[in-house]
């Protein structure tokens, strides 16, 4: 099999390779990554649905297991009934009423960004579009300067690659982040408000505060998951729109379906490629045995393109796509707490960009960033025309 799931430019085009996977070795050991590679959709629920046989307490990422993990870490480290217990502390700031209130914010944001973009000149969409949304209100959300937002892209872009490699960059970008938010908490214990730092710095989990780490490690998960994976839908997004102009055309007649093909580019994009569990028995992935401790890694790009769920046109981008069982937010304990806001955003964002520029012409190659975790494009250069 030619997969080399630790060389992030498998990932610029993987699609072939995941084919063969799900024909004929649909649970894989990869001997380089000592990792088995679950690429069927049916298996990757299978497995996201059971945290009691493959946990997160001991990594998501491929290289959780060469530097190892601790639950302050992050909530995504985190398994039940603990993961529950933290994931209710911010649940009402992703609640659909608090969404519903949030939208004029998030519309009039978008229409700020949309003022500004230039029509017939090429212009880096990631840079003007993608990444400012999703930044400023996740700032909102937390209470934070959106003025900070340089800085915020800086750091979170950074922790991204760390999850690829690790350099003294990236683990300097991650110390002044935490010094960063260490300063926020101290503040806002003195100043408490009602943004979702304060919830959790009062928060609860069995009559205990959470500790400075686990209140660091939320933090940094909330800034850096609300953002990246919007901002990657966005521009992601906007180039599937781009290089398939009729459906352009169809979505810009009926932006009534923007909900729909909100999904299907999600299914399409695929932000975040993939994540790992742990086998916590014996157990087995389908019809392949796995062993306690065996790291099992969940291609939700390969399961997002497999026929056996999707028919037929698992391959072909269908912004009409229903039903859509996509696990482009995962599934399971750990369903992206920010699924629902990061819909938002981008209805919004596709709603405002594609009524002032139905017509989006790619004006360049995209420049995708190296990455074994993220579907994310660094540049994308375009033209939008009236």
């Amino acid at each position: 099999m030619n997969v080399r799931l630790k060389d992030p430019a498998f990932y610029l085009d993987p699609h072939d390779a995941y084919r063969r996977l799900r024909d004929e070795e649909p649970v894989w050991w990869d001997e380089e990554a000592k990792v088995w590679a679950v690429s069927r959709h049916a298996d990757v629920m299978a497995v996201s649905r059971d945290p009691k046989t493959f946990c997160n307490g001991k990594g998501v990422l491929l290289t959780d297991r060469e530097r190892g993990v601790a639950a302050t870490n992050s909530v995504l480290y985190l398994d039940p009934p603990e993961h529950q217990q933290h994931r209710k502390l911010v649940n009402p700031g992703f609640h659909p009423h608090r969404l519903v209130s949030l939208e004029p914010r998030v519309r009039e944001l978008a229409k700020q960004i949309v003022d500004g973009l230039p029509e017939g000149e090429v212009f880096d969409l990631v840079e003007e579009v993608a990444v400012p949304l999703p930044l400023l209100v996740i700032a909102d959300m937390l209470g934070i300067p959106g003025d900070d937002r340089d800085a915020f892209k800086k750091w979170s872009d950074l922790l991204i690659e760390a999850a690829t490699e690790f350099t003294e960059e990236n683990m300097t970008a991650a110390l002044e982040l935490f010094q960063y938010f260490a300063a926020v908490i101290e503040e806002r214990r003195g100043q408490p408000g009602d943004d979702m730092i304060s919830v959790l710095i009062n928060g609860e989990v069995e009559g205990e505060r959470l500790t400075e780490a686990e209140l660091l490690g939320f933090c940094m998960t909330l800034l850096v998951a609300g953002n990246e994976t919007t901002r990657n839908l966005i521009s992601g997004g906007t180039r599937a729109l781009a290089e398939h102009p009729d459906q352009l055309a169809r979505l810009v007649a009926d932006l009534d379906a923007l909900p729909v093909a909100v999904d299907e580019l999600l299914r399409w994009v695929t932000p975040v490629m993939s994540f790992a569990r742990t086998a916590t028995c014996d157990t087995q992935v389908g019809d392949q045995a796995v062993r306690e401790g065996d790291f099992v890694l969940l291609l939700y790009t390969s399961a997002n393109r497999d026929e056996r769920a999707f028919g037929d046109t698992a391959d072909q981008l269908d912004l009409w796509r229903s039903p859509n069982p996509h696990v482009g937010f995962g599934f399971g304990e750990h369903f992206c707490l920010g699924a629902n806001l990061a819909r938002m955003e981008t209805r919004v964002m596709f709603d405002e960009l594609l009524r002032r520029f139905p017509r989006i012409e790619l004006a360049g190659e995209p420049d995708r960033l190296p990455s074994v975790l993220m579907n994310s494009l660094q540049r994308l250069p375009v033209v939008l025309s009236s």
